[in-house]
């Protein structure tokens, strides 16, 4: 994944950071599925299980099984009550473990981008998929300022300082999801935005849960002092209180869906 390396390997900050942000944005992206009760789903980069938990909750599966290549994070994801319906193993979103037509659903939340080759992605979603299932996805639309934490990245950008990308940044754009199911093979492919909003107390909440974030630990530690409290005050100044001190700002991403020809 070269010089732009994410790591994701603490479960607990990913939680507070954004799992939140997931499963708000999974929400709506189970809706629009609106698959049927009691299928057999794999959930891939499930990360610590905040989407498989939500998923589990929703759609009342037969089994759910969560690849992710961190062992930190499935550590986090088995310790959730989706546990005891979904099992969670160590595993390449290019090459997955699992024979062909094994399940009938395939997800992808809020990982695409961090594929190294998204296309080998979706064409290992699809191959694992029955005939008439379901490969689907949602991202954050980053290149479109959708990002949670986009606030501070414009700051940083601005200041000159490094903004850590993940290595497949093109696969955010909706039309670059709609090409990668088109080129799947898949049929009945459809593309939509989801947006949510989320509520902090105050700034300070606000900015130590961006911290968290595995681009934010990446750059931090690098930042002469001076500079982090300038992005902080530039990022305070960019998102105004309420009168209770609380920030509520909205985050974007791009979903598409397409079903595996029978």
């Amino acid at each position: 994944m070269g010089e732009t390396q994410i790591r994701f390997e603490d479960g607990a900050g990913y939680e507070r950071n954004m799992g939140d942000w997931s499963q708000r944005a999974g929400s709506i992206f189970l809706d629009w599925l609106a698959a049927p009760l009691g299928l057999k789903w794999i959930d891939v980069g499930c990360g610590n299980g905040a989407f498989t938990e939500l998923l589990v909750e929703r759609c009342a599966p037969t089994l759910v099984n969560g690849i992710d290549p961190s062992e930190a994070q499935l550590d986090f994801a088995r310790m959730r009550l989706a546990a005891r319906q979904a099992k969670f193993d160590l595993g390449d979103a290019m090459v997955l473990p699992f024979p062909a037509d094994e399940f009938d659903v395939a997800t992808m939340a809020l990982v695409i981008t961090f594929v190294p080759d998204p296309a080998k992605g979706v064409a290992e979603m699809t191959r694992v998929v029955r005939p008439g299932g379901v490969v689907a996805t949602y991202i954050w639309d980053m290149l479109g300022g959708g990002y949670p934490w986009e606030p501070i990245r414009i700051e940083m950008s601005a200041m000159g300082l490094t903004v850590v990308n993940p290595p497949s940044l093109e696969a955010s754009r909706i039309e670059v999801l709609r090409d990668l199911w088109a080129r799947a093979g898949l049929d009945a492919v459809e593309a939509r935005e989801i947006t949510v909003h989320r509520t902090f107390p105050d700034f300070e909440d606000f900015w130590t849960t961006s911290l968290l974030a595995p681009s934010m630990r990446s750059v931090i530690p690098a930042t002469a002092p001076n500079d982090i409290e300038l992005l902080k005050a530039r990022v305070r100044a960019s998102l105004p209180a309420d009168a209770t001190g609380h920030i509520t700002y909205s985050a974007r991403a791009n979903a598409v869906k397409g079903r595996v020809p029978k």
